[in-house]
């Protein structure tokens, strides 16, 4: 067996269920953006957002965690030479691996259609954490774009952000799938706090029943409330810009949902995220903290 192979079965093999360790980047806003259903515009959502974050002056890392179905690059219209495969499997560092893209954004792009890391082992997931410890960049965000969905890599990479926006659109199914992606962050990781972003909707009228619908139902069999954080109209320029793999916020600036966006990003940096720890693992989180590998 090679060394690289001795030390990932000591990783599975040995690796405690809880680890205290130190992470001296205690600043960075980490925040993940999820969805229970996919096709909402989720991934299109976190890579503008990244994008205008840019352009305030502000140092971002986009993290692509749909380990299974990646598509940030493709978004971007990027071919990056390497991706999350390579730095779980060791073969490259998480710094080797970033890429920059638009207004100089750093991007961690994941892999497509790789069976292995469509569920990450504990090994890998301690590898990540090792990984974004030993990262030499400060950063003021990073943003997640979680896979669709409730699989156990959504409720990992969500348990590693601070904060979380779920992504929703007017359908029903969208609804039916984002209460059972909040109920289970609530019920069995202690998640407290969600963000309801409404994606594709008519005005902010229907934005509003959207997030009624959803937040009454939380409200009423869960006993929690979730804040609106706001929404962003249908608009055409969107799949244009996805068609030329551009952001809509770069070449369409001015449009109904690039401005939309933001007033979320205003909105969002004026927030100051709740301090309570809910028992789970955190990406750049307090100097000393918990993290459950599970």
């Amino acid at each position: 067996m090679d060394q690289a192979g001795a030390l990932r079965e000591m990783k599975e093999n040995v690796m405690p269920q809880t680890i205290e360790r130190k992470i001296y980047n205690s600043n960075t806003r980490v925040i993940a953006v999820t969805s229970g259903k996919g096709g909402v515009g989720k991934t299109n959502i976190t890579a503008n957002f990244a994008y205008i974050f840019s352009k305030m002056g502000k140092r971002i890392l986009l993290l692509d965690a749909d380990t299974g179905l990646a598509n940030i690059d493709v978004i971007l219209g990027i071919t990056p030479k390497y991706n999350l495969r390579h730095v779980l499997s060791g073969e490259k560092t998480l710094s080797e691996a970033v890429v920059e893209g638009p207004g100089g954004i750093k991007i961690l792009p994941a892999s497509s259609g790789i069976q292995g890391t469509a569920d990450l082992s504990k090994g890998q997931k301690f590898t990540l954490l090792e990984e974004m410890d030993g990262l030499d960049e400060d950063f003021d965000f990073m943003l997640i774009d979680t896979a669709a969905g409730i699989s156990d890599n959504v409720m990992y990479f969500n348990m590693a952000a601070r904060e979380i926006i779920v992504v929703v659109s007017p359908e029903p199914t969208s609804l039916t799938d984002a209460y059972a992606l909040i109920k289970i962050l609530y019920q069995s990781y202690k998640t407290r706090c969600f963000m309801l972003l409404v994606n594709m909707a008519r005005d902010s009228n229907e934005a509003m029943m959207v997030y009624a619908r959803l937040s009454n139902a939380t409200n009423h069999f869960l006993g929690l409330p979730i804040e609106y954080l706001g929404y962003i109209p249908h608009d055409q320029n969107v799949s244009k810009a996805v068609r030329k793999q551009k952001l809509l916020t770069e070449i369409f600036s001015d449009s109904k949902a690039s401005k939309s966006m933001s007033k979320i990003i205003a909105k969002l940096c004026l927030k100051q995220p709740k301090d309570y720890e809910n028992g789970t693992i955190k990406f750049f989180g307090r100097s000393t903290i918990n993290k459950n590998v599970q």
